[in-house]
């Protein structure tokens, strides 16, 4: 059973710094893309940063660029989210995904799996 599961989620403050993971369990993410999404309350997913299966090519989110660093071990079949001088407007739950289909980076079309997602909330 393929699972991806997010870690790192918590509360911090304004202007501080937080590092998510996703690790995955019964698959590997060494030959797919992978991305974290968030969802604040009551709005609709969006694209937050994405990583190619090799590593050499990232996108971001015009609103998080200069502040978050998407990354990948592919020893450790883990991907990670850098997160700095974090806003409270970042506050959501951040979802991982990974996946090969044909589409742009930046939509959830390329990815087949995702995790359950880890809450980040700032505070001011």
């Amino acid at each position: 059973q393929v699972q991806l599961v997010e870690s790192g989620g918590g509360l911090v403050r304004a202007g501080g710094s937080l590092t998510i993971s996703c690790a995955a369990a019964g698959y590997t993410f060494v030959n797919d893309n992978a991305a974290w999404f968030r969802q604040a309350p009551g709005k609709d997913r969006e694209f937050v940063a994405a990583i190619d299966w090799y590593g050499g090519h990232r996108e971001y989110a015009d609103s998080v660029k200069g502040r978050f660093t998407v990354s990948r071990n592919t020893a450790r079949d883990t991907v990670y989210l850098q997160m700095n001088n974090l806003k409270s407007e970042d506050t959501a739950v951040y979802f991982c995904a990974a996946g090969s289909r044909p589409g742009y980076l930046t939509s959830e079309r390329p990815y087949i799996y995702w995790g359950q997602g880890t809450q980040v909330t700032v505070s001011e």
